[in-house]
């Protein structure tokens, strides 16, 4: 079999029938191996797709056994902190590195931990410890959907242990490995949920947007996010300038991982409403390209907006942990 074909199988297979999650572990620090990406394969001097400008990427390894699976990623508007979750319940915080033309080069002060469950020890099954996607709350907390067993936990610190979030009427109704991929918060606390798979309309998802009230609960509507064949969304962030960025992944054994970097204006995001995303980029080979599904934007120190792109390996050998840096052009 070629190397592209098993590429796709696995993450067929990891999309489809989890693991066991790597044995939980107390936070500690993690060294992280980087080698540099190119943006596209056959044309190392690429460095433009669409309308992303290539700012760099990474190629990442983790000397813990519990590094990968990076499913959702939230960036500091300084761009000193780097901070992600994994699908087997792990959370990994570290530091961009870049050069002195502003190009990312490595990740590095990092340190990872095990997410904990309501009883306050570390998540240790494949059924609870499914996180697929955060946000991080005006207050500093973060919100984090986990999938298989559908739900909201809120958490003070990512070492605290955490309380229920109450979340929309049918959140329970998405596909077991469907769930709330998408999730991002605003600085009024509103919550933005999209759902991989769930869906009431055709060639369309569910999407909530949760509305905050003193005692920190959330009252629901819907939304539909409009979609094309084979591509469901994995991941959502606000763009600085208040519109929205998403991810949309899709696979198959002969056209491997493709992935469509989109845009929402935010007048679009309304209850009842249907979102029709514009598309910024593509992402296939020949391009860096991998099972991503982490995003985060920032301002560059230019005052650009720059877009991170992380990839979730499922602790499969042949998948990779990269992390890629666009701007944004106008």
């Amino acid at each position: 079999m070629t190397n592209r074909f098993l590429l796709t199988l696995s993450l067929l297979v990891a999309a489809c029938a989890g693991v066991s999650p790597p044995a939980a572990a107390q936070e500690q620090p993690v060294t992280i191996d980087s080698s540099a990406l190119t943006l596209k394969i056959d044309e190392p001097k690429a460095a433009r797709v669409g309308r992303l400008v290539w700012r760099g990427g990474l190629e990442m390894r983790g000397n813990l056994r519990i590094f990968g699976g990076l499913s959702d990623l939230h960036v500091t508007p300084d761009n000193r902190t780097l901070t992600s979750i994994s699908d087997e319940g792990s959370w990994l915080v570290a530091t961009p590195r870049f050069d002195a033309n502003g190009t990312l080069v490595g990740l590095g002060d990092a340190r990872m931990g095990q997410l904990r469950g309501l009883d306050g020890k570390p998540i240790e099954s494949k059924a609870e410890a499914d996180a697929e996607a955060f946000a991080r709350l005006p207050d500093g907390s973060w919100l984090v959907a986990f999938e298989r067993r559908h739900r909201l936990w809120r958490y003070s610190s990512l070492t605290a242990t955490p309380l229920p979030v109450e979340g929309p009427a049918d959140i329970g109704r998405q596909p077991g490995n469907g769930g709330i991929e998408a999730l991002t918060a605003l600085a009024d606390g509103t919550v933005i949920a999209i759902s991989e798979e769930y869906s009431l309309q055709p060639a369309t998802v569910v999407g909530w947007i949760g509305k905050p009230d003193a005692a920190g609960r959330y009252t629901w509507s819907s939304f539909s996010y409009a979609t094309v064949p084979d591509f469901k969304p994995t991941a959502l962030a606000v763009l600085p300038d208040g519109a929205f960025a998403t991810l949309e992944r899709a696979f198959d054994m002969v056209r491997g991982v493709r992935v469509r970097v989109m845009r929402i204006d935010a007048a679009q995001l309304k209850p009842g409403a249907t979102v029709r995303p514009e598309e910024l980029a593509f992402l296939a080979s020949p391009y860096a390209v991998d099972n991503l599904e982490g995003l985060a934007a920032t301002r560059g120190a230019k005052g650009e907006t720059l877009l991170w792109l992380m990839s979730d390996d499922n602790f499969n050998p042949l998948q990779r942990n990269i992390l890629m840096l666009f701007e944004l052009s106008q």
